[in-house]
């Protein structure tokens, strides 16, 4: 169980930090989410993508060259984006999720939303553009049109939503910087390499003010709420219930 000092407390006047990951987290199922923030059921941690982290780590670097000099990357180049890392002394924290991240305290909730970025891009018009990272590799080529990128897409919209609350003009199109690992070499050769594709997204981030809502609503309760009929972690627990107490 997770120390009550972390947990929601409907009584409590303290602003209650709620993480981008926990928006999603709601999306996919109200009920997980009520026993994670409310009663402090400490879920299974995922395995960490260290190779994903890698990838986002060398990008960052890469484009932080040209955010010094005030240059376009190629890649933007290539895909004629006009526009140029942003420049900002928030950068580096802005990008740090757990300790920092864009931050606004939404007054109808007390939340204080966050949300650690990958990139932000800054175009002629001096609208911020959302920027992710994502790595993966398969023979196919790689878009945005898988039902679980649903959630890549919110990702970003939240981002966005997160910059417009900062009173920053935002563009509505967001990119996904897209790395898929070749795998049809002869050999490793200790190097492994990527096809890069920047994948446009227009996004509508005007979901994210009633989810909220919904979110502070749901945290209210003293009523744990109804697991989602798509979660695999209420089903997992469901079938265990019926084995170990059956």
């Amino acid at each position: 169980m997770r120390d009550k000092k972390y947990l929601y407390n409907p009584k409590s006047s303290e602003p209650f930090r709620i993480s981008r990951s926990k928006i999603q987290l709601f999306l996919d199922c109200p009920r997980c989410f009520y026993l994670d923030r409310r009663v402090g059921v400490d879920f299974p941690e995922g395995y960490p993508f260290t190779l994903n982290s890698a990838v986002d780590t060398l990008l960052k670097k890469e484009f932080d060259i040209h955010r010094a000099k005030g240059t376009a990357h190629p890649l933007m180049k290539e895909y004629g984006i006009k526009a140029v890392p942003m420049k900002h002394d928030l950068i580096d924290s802005w990008r740090e999720a757990r300790s920092g991240g864009v931050v606004y305290l939404h007054p109808k909730t007390n939340f204080k939303v966050t949300g650690g970025i990958d990139d932000v891009w800054i175009n002629s018009k001096k609208e911020l553009i959302v920027v992710d990272y994502k790595a993966t590799s398969k023979k196919a080529e790689v878009t945005l049109d898988a039902d679980w990128q649903e959630g890549y897409k919110r990702q970003v919209e939240i981002y966005q939503w997160l910059f417009y609350k900062n009173g920053f003009k935002v563009s509505n199109t967001a990119y996904f910087v897209y790395c898929n690992g070749i795998t049809d070499k002869k050999a490793f050769d200790a190097n492994l390499e990527f096809r890069i594709k920047v994948l446009p997204y227009k996004g509508d981030f005007s979901w994210v003010e009633s989810t909220l809502l919904k979110m502070k609503k749901c945290l209210d309760s003293d009523k744990i709420p109804a697991s989602s009929e798509n979660c695999d972690t209420c089903r997992y627990a469901e079938e265990y219930r019926k084995v170990i107490f059956k």
